[in-house]
């Protein structure tokens, strides 16, 4: 996937273009898991679909839930999709952080060795 250790490194251009890949990845991911949350909260807690949404965000952002849940079902939803956003959060930004991390680490061993083949 990433160029490996003993190549060049990525023009700007091409980087930028991979970057932009991950980003739209992590965001596809962010958009399905707030549709998920959405749905559970409208079908769990009976919300309607914007208040469902504003918690799913809620919840997806690590804030918290703004709607008082009725029933065990629902609470029980919130308490695994809280535990799922966790995750998400740090898949997310692991996605979105991994092209420029891996970059940087391969400026630095082109710095360290000098010289690069092709």
């Amino acid at each position: 996937m990433f160029e490996h250790r003993k190549k060049k490194p990525l023009s700007a251009r091409r980087f930028a273009l991979r970057q932009l890949k991950f980003l739209f990845a992590a965001l596809l991911f962010v958009g399905a898991s707030l549709a998920m949350g959405t749905w559970g909260y409208e079908h769990y807690a009976g919300l309607n679909r914007v208040d469902a949404f504003l918690n799913a965000s809620m919840i997806l952002a690590g804030m918290g839930p703004m709607s008082e849940l009725p029933n065990n079902s629902a609470k029980l939803f919130a308490s695994f999709y809280a535990l799922y956003s966790g995750i998400a959060l740090l898949t997310t930004v692991a996605v979105i952080l991994a092209p420029l991390v891996h970059r940087v680490l391969h400026l630095m061993h082109v710095e360290e060795d000098g010289e690069m083949d092709r």
